[in-house]
């Protein structure tokens, strides 16, 4: 569906503007970008010492505002005011896209609520970044941060692990050994990367099996991106021994697929989805 632009020449539409900042290198700004934050009359950010890096690089000299998870909610309806009377503000988080893991959601809620303009300016993403890298599959679901207790990082690991997807989380350096033991558990088969320092003089991508998987002996910094690749199909013939295969082959024609499954495993400590797989896959050669 093609839709008529949001800008005329250099006049910007009254509104909140979602404007994605580099998450790492500097350089990574786009020009929209820039002129739409020269031109704002406050900029929302999460940490002012963060951003002032960044709009000082740039000689930028619009109003900030902190608005960070513990105070966005209180903040709402000040900003909501603001833009109610025409004042054209933007919404940065310290990296990447804002309200993607970082705070942003509740005020752009309250915009939709109040029929205020929302403008979303494409930029720098961990997430993209990360998943191109990655040599995965490019059908992904992101999650974002698991959360704190143990319990529940073992909970929603165990349910992500039915996605036949890659998978992108991310996580500090200091939780990932806690998250190790969970990704072991649930997705033994699968490769996994490590983005840290993307886009940054010192980027590195870790790479290994998941099976090989080890807790990190040494001290990580900042914040890491973790892409886990797509679920890999079992083999029909997976855990079958010759003789398994020899004896559902003799008895394919002459009892259910059921029966042949329920008779292996009863004998054999092979998963009932293997045999079930190989006794179907029999039948549609025959």
């Amino acid at each position: 569906m093609i839709t008529k632009t949001q800008f005329k020449s250099n006049n910007y539409k009254n509104g909140l503007y979602l404007v994605a900042t580099p998450i790492g290198n500097l350089k990574d700004m786009s020009f929209r970008s820039l002129e739409v934050l020269k031109k704002s009359d406050y900029i929302l950010c999460e940490d002012t010492r963060v951003s002032k890096n960044l709009l000082e690089k740039y000689q930028i000299k619009s109003r900030l505002i902190s608005n960070y998870k513990f105070n966005e909610k209180k903040n709402t309806s000040q900003i909501i005011e603001y833009l109610k009377s025409g004042k054209l503000i933007s919404l940065i988080s310290d990296a990447g896209t804002p309200s993607i893991s970082d705070p942003g959601l509740v005020l752009v809620n309250e915009c939709i609520k109040n029929n205020i303009n929302i403008i979303s300016i494409p930029g720098p993403s961990a997430v993209t970044t990360a998943i191109a890298a990655s040599g995965f599959s490019d059908k992904f679901f992101f999650y974002g941060f698991l959360p704190e207790k143990k319990n529940q990082i073992d909970e929603e690991l165990k349910k992500l692990s039915n996605f036949n997807y890659s998978l992108i989380f991310f996580s500090s350096s200091k939780k990932i050994n806690k998250i190790i033991p969970g990704f072991k558990k649930y997705f033994s088969g699968r490769k996994i990367v490590f983005c840290r320092e993307i886009s940054k003089l010192y980027e590195e991508y870790i790479r290994t099996n998941i099976d090989d998987l080890e807790t990190f002996n040494k001290d990580l910094k900042g914040e890491l991106t973790i892409v886990l690749s797509e679920k890999k199909e079992e083999s029909s013939s997976q855990n079958l021994s010759e003789s398994d295969i020899n004896l559902i082959k003799k008895m394919i024609n002459k009892l259910s697929t059921k029966e042949i499954t329920d008779l292996i495993s009863s004998n054999r400590n092979i998963p009932k989805k293997v045999i079930y797989n190989f006794c179907l896959k029999l039948k549609n050669e025959n």
